[in-house]
């Protein structure tokens, strides 16, 4: 680092007087409050801000507006708010007990009311939580909570271990009231706030003062996890409240003759406490830092402490020195990928550490004025990369314990406060931009919703109109994470938008989903992800929604399983196109091939899924998905495809298909529990092609979302259900009507390998005002001795048609016909009356030929594209190629145009082939982004 944290512990509060510092006081030894998000020298200007900006005005007024209620109730009766609060009032237990994730009893004796711990870890609970009103004061009742019960509506005693985290919920609704109130106090100088914070603050300072840890009675991994109020150090939420009362109500307590020596004393223990338990090496250990920075930045300097344990031992312990439980952020930072600036956990926790991160710095920099975020650079990139996360409607994905949400706007807010504090005008203008662009288009208002935004939050990101205009590419046609096994797919913009995600299992807070899709079209994620259960510890996350059947994925033998959470079964990316990061200019194609073993069955998988694009401009999706079980035994692999919609029909020529009732599929045959969530079962076995169509009917009539094309194959069984609601969508990914909805499932089912002759499938996205562009979808039958597939696609236009071979990989040989493939992947676009393909796309080639068209790679295999128009074919290629195209008509030439960055850096003929007269033979020595054959006549050379 630069002028960064080592400094702090070196000079600024070893320093008996201030320094001002770009405005802004820093402060040594001298005991000044508030600090952590304003001092007085800048109260001027900002209560300048409050009157002048209006969404912090707004904030304000709503927070005195809030509490003008329970000031009211306050002056009726003093105790009213604090009696309210959860605390061993007659019992003052000082030892608290647990069994595992859940609360046991508390003991011993204190000489004043403790504060209870919270119920459970477990936050799902059928129970309500009261208001504030409805709370009876100074409540310790052996029998538990009286509490209204959600789906009855009567009120019952509760075990403290069956309602959630409703008492710890109660506290820090409490606590936040105080702090509120202590901000006023410091906002407007009015004594009354003081007055009816001061003694909530100091009933619930004594009662952790003199309450000891939780104890953990069975012994379980629960005792280094539980906070002093929680059973997690990472939802000790309650402890910014506190800290944040005590920074603005300093000078008050003081006068008053308060032993703030105890405050202080909780917050060290509630540091210790964070330090000392946790997890150290996920997004726990940046909450943990978030709490151990708001700690050290309240308290004095270690030489006020008998113990030593100040604001330089706590900054120590956030940013350098790691413990058991606590890694250090220096080192914590270590866990991104360097290089694509991803964070190694599903896509909602992974943007949530960004934030959490932004947060520390954002505080530690206004205590510091050291320009922070420059000393951790990874931060700012990891910001930027979470645009990778994105569905073309501005949503991230859903994999493993992720819903599809917008990015945090806190995270772009924080960044422009750091640009525009240190003159960083042209990122401040490319975020500001970028913010103004979601607010146009209502991903965002801009509001205050706690006191950090309002202190940090620039007053408005406005950019600066000379430097207005910047371009920043957020996100790439494919991205790939390999940290937490992702792959990415874009392709085609607005209404033809179309996007893949493929996700393995890697990382932090993983499913058990094997090689898994979502598919979004037409502005949803038509194939979604079904996101988390109720709870991590509810049966319906452990049992259905982090298992493979809830998910687009293939099982095998109905068992296929294995660790969710902490998973370590990523994909190996075989292949992809184009290389992540890269924008190519031919645009038609994407995809991605990736294996896979199986841990539970040792099957070996592989899947390959591209994105083409039609010649309307709508998009359509290839899926070929191989599995094989190792050994002759019997074997049998469900392939799962989750829609939205309402309805799903199969049909055959046009005739819908009767599928009958069935028992199948259950853990009563000996399948996975997450099949027994499947309902209204039915099945059809047939060795035919089918298709397969997923619909919404509506007031307004029916509308077709989905139609998939599924090849023929004999031993295949087909099933329709419905699953339960997927907990990822969103109303930004999802019609409405189909929220909290079950979504209708396809599985086909092989009872037989499924790897010469695997799962293939044409996914054609279907608009609600628009006809069907695909007309139909051909599968070759099993070509003798080989493993290729064979795809047709026709379009509605009657003229135009895709021809797809996929080998197995690129060794593989397919020869049919007028046809040599010696790779994995050729698509060919013809049109009727046209002599020659609209493109070719080649990937994984060693060697085609086809009509005269061919290439022979010089080493490793090939990925190149022929983008044919009228007079001239562009090109691209990635490797060393000899190529050959048909020989243009007599009088005209074909010349090669090479291009680097842009630039024409070489021309040169083609040559007569040797092998074919009817073929000109190019030579191209190194890949090339772009080069160009054009037809000219042979009397006009240039």
């Amino acid at each position: 680092m630069k002028l960064g944290i080592q400094n702090i512990f070196q000079s600024i509060w070893l320093t008996i007087a201030f320094v001002i510092v770009g405005g802004i006081m820093v402060y040594g030894q001298k005991s000044v409050h508030p600090r952590i998000y304003a001092t007085d020298q800048n109260k001027a200007v900002f209560l300048q801000t409050i009157e002048n900006v209006p969404w912090k005005k707004k904030l304000v007024t709503r927070k005195k507006e809030r509490l003008q209620k329970y000031i009211a109730l306050w002056k009726n009766d003093k105790e009213w708010l604090v009696s309210r609060l959860q605390m061993n009032w007659k019992t003052k237990h000082d030892k608290v007990y647990l069994e595992g994730g859940d609360f046991s009893h508390s003991g011993g004796k204190a000489s004043v009311p403790t504060v209870r711990f919270s119920g459970t870890r477990d936050w799902a609970t059928e129970y309500r939580s009261p208001s504030l009103e409805n709370i009876t004061p100074y409540t310790d009742n052996p029998k538990g909570l009286y509490l209204e019960h959600k789906k009855t509506g009567k009120k019952e005693w509760v075990a403290p271990k069956e309602s959630g985290h409703i008492i710890e919920g109660i506290n820090r609704k409490i606590m936040s009231l105080v702090e509120d109130a202590a901000f006023l106090y410091w906002v407007t100088g009015d004594r009354v706030y003081a007055d009816f914070a001061t003694p909530v603050f100091t009933t619930y300072i004594e009662g952790m003062y003199h309450r000891d840890a939780p104890i953990d009675l069975a012994n379980t991994n629960q005792q280094f996890l539980s906070g002093l109020a929680t059973f997690e150090v990472i939802h000790e939420k309650v402890l910014i409240h506190l800290i944040t009362t005590y920074d603005f109500l300093y000078d008050h307590l003081k006068a008053q003759n308060i032993n703030i020596s105890k405050a202080e004393a909780v917050f060290q223990k509630w540091g210790d406490q964070i330090i000392k338990n946790g997890v150290p090496n996920n997004n726990w250990n940046l909450f943990q830092a978030r709490f151990l920075t708001y700690v050290a930045l309240v308290l004095e300097p270690n030489s006020n402490y008998k113990n030593g344990k100040g604001r330089e031992y706590y900054l120590e312990h956030t940013f350098n020195t790691s413990t058991e439980r606590q890694i250090s952020i220096k080192e914590s930072l270590l866990v991104y990928d360097q290089e694509n600036g991803i964070w190694p956990e599903s896509a909602s926790y992974s943007v949530h550490v960004i934030t959490t991160l932004l947060n520390i710095i954002t505080l530690l920099d206004h205590f510091t004025n050291a320009n922070e975020l420059s000393n951790f650079p990874i931060v700012e990139k990891a910001a930027l990369a979470s645009f990778q996360y994105l569905f073309p409607s501005g949503h991230t994905i859903g994999f493993g314990d992720s819903a599809h949400k917008k990015l945090p706007a806190e995270n772009f807010e924080l960044l422009i406060t750091n640009y525009q504090k240190y003159g960083a005008n042209e990122k401040r203008n490319i975020i500001a931009n970028l913010m103004n662009d979601m607010i146009a288009d209502g991903d965002y208002k801009r509001e205050a919703k706690d006191l950090f935004q309002l202190f940090f939050y620039v007053n408005n990101v406005v950019p600066n109109e000379e430097e207005n205009e910047f371009d920043l590419p957020l996100v790439s046609p494919t991205f790939y994470a390999p940290n937490v096994s992702w792959f990415n797919q874009r392709l085609g913009s607005e209404a033809n938008a179309m996007m893949v995600a493929t996700t393995g299992s890697y990382g932090n807070h993983a499913h058990s989903n094997g090689i898994s899709i979502e598919l979004f079209a037409k502005g949803s994620v038509l194939a979604p992800d079904m996101g988390k259960g109720s709870s991590y510890w509810h049966k319906d996350h452990t049992e259905y929604y982090s298992r493979m059947p809830a998910h687009n994925t293939v099982v095998v033998n109905g068992i296929s399983d294995y660790e969710p959470m902490r998973s370590h079964h990523p994909f190996h990316l075989e292949n992809s196109f184009p290389k992540t990061g890269e924008t190519p200019i031919f645009d038609q194609v994407t995809f991605s091939n990736v294996s896979f073993v199986e841990p539970k069955t040792k099957a070996r998988q592989l899947r390959f899924t591209s994105l083409i694009k039609g010649p309307s401009g709508a998009g359509y999706v290839v899926d070929v998905f191989r599995s094989r079980k190792p050994g002759s035994d019997g074997q049998r692999h469900d392939y799962f495809y989750h829609n939205l919609g309402d309805a799903l029909k199969i049909s055959s020529n046009e005739e819908v298909l009767k599928l009958e009732d069935t028992e199948d599929l259950g853990s009563h045959q000996g399948d996975l529990k997450a099949y027994d969530y499947l309902t209204e079962k039915k099945k059809l076995t047939t060795a035919k092609a089918v298709r397969a169509n997923f619909s919404l009917t509506a007031e307004d009539g029916t509308s077709d979302l989905m139609e998939v094309w599924v090849k023929g194959s004999a031993d295949q069984t087909l099933y329709s259900a419905m699953a339960p609601k997927s907990k990822a969508i969103t109303s930004g990914t999802s019609p409405k009507e189909l929220l909290n909805k079950p979504i209708p499932t396809l599985i086909v089912q092989r009872n037989a390998e499924a790897w010469e002759n695997p799962f293939a499938m044409v996914f054609n996205p279907l608009g609600t005002d628009e006809d069907n562009p695909i007309l139909e979808v051909e599968y070759a039958q099993k070509i003798e001795n080989s493993t290729a597939q064979q795809i047709q696609v026709k379009f509605k236009d009657e003229a135009t048609q895709d021809n797809i071979v996929l080998n197995e990989n690129e060794g593989t040989i397919y020869d049919q016909g007028n046809l040599y493939q010696k790779g994995l992947l050729s698509i060919t676009r013809t049109e009727e009356n046209k002599a020659q393909p609209s493109f070719i796309f080649l990937s994984g080639m060693y060697r085609y030929e086809h009509n005269n068209w061919g290439i022979q790679a010089s080493g490793a295999p090939v990925t190149l594209s022929f983008d044919i128009k009228e007079n001239e074919i562009i090109l691209q290629n990635d490797q060393p190629v000899v190529l050959n195209i048909p020989k243009p008509k007599n009088g005209s030439e074909a010349i090669l145009y090479i291009y680097e960055d842009n630039e024409l850096i070489d021309t040169r003929k083609g040559l007569k082939s040797w092998v074919n007269d009817e073929q000109l033979e190019f030579r191209l020595s190194k890949g090339y982004a772009k080069a160009v054959i054009k037809f000219q006549s042979s009397n006009n050379e240039k």
